[in-house]
């Protein structure tokens, strides 16, 4: 579990340390955020906008057992009303794998993705917040529908 970890955090660190970013971004957008985001327990969250509207975020949690990396195709659209508001939409993909849980024992999976949600990039400020709902199909023992995904995200935007 350590190594997995390890593994994924200098993963999003190479991937900081190599994109063409802004130093400090002061308007109500951003290019690329990385941080944590919230659900039952925590995991490390990296978004990148591949033009205006689609973004592409990786998330990895770690815990209860287990860990679960996703990847997700974000569509955003403005709030018109609100400067830094966005909401979105897309698809994605996840693999799990999880030591001794009940009745399954050692267990790993794989699934589909969708998720919905509110993006707000904080105006002269390097944070962005998240707040989204991510319906899960998982293939497995003992899997399928798990309705209960999504999370709270804080993170830092360049």
């Amino acid at each position: 579990m350590k190594q997995s970890f390890i593994l994924f955090s200098t993963f999003f660190i190479f991937l900081v340390s190599t994109t063409n970013a802004q130093k400090y971004n002061e308007g109500s957008s951003y290019t690329s955020a990385i941080g944590i985001k919230f659900l039952d327990g925590a995991g490390i969250s990296f978004k990148h906008f591949i033009n205006d509207n689609a973004a592409i975020e990786g998330i990895g949690f770690f815990g209860g057992g287990g860990a679960r990396i996703t990847g997700l195709y974000e569509i955003h659209f403005d709030i018109e009303s609100v400067d830094g508001l966005k909401w979105y939409v897309g698809p994605g993909a996840h693999v799990g794998f999880y030591k001794n849980i009940g009745v399954v024992g050692n267990s790993s999976f794989i699934g589909v993705d969708g998720v919905l949600g509110l993006d707000y990039k904080v105006k002269n400020a390097p944070l962005n917040l998240s707040l989204d709902w991510q319906p899960t199909f998982e293939f497995g023992l003992n899997r399928g529908f798990i309705g209960s995904w999504g999370g709270f995200g804080v993170r830092y935007t360049f």
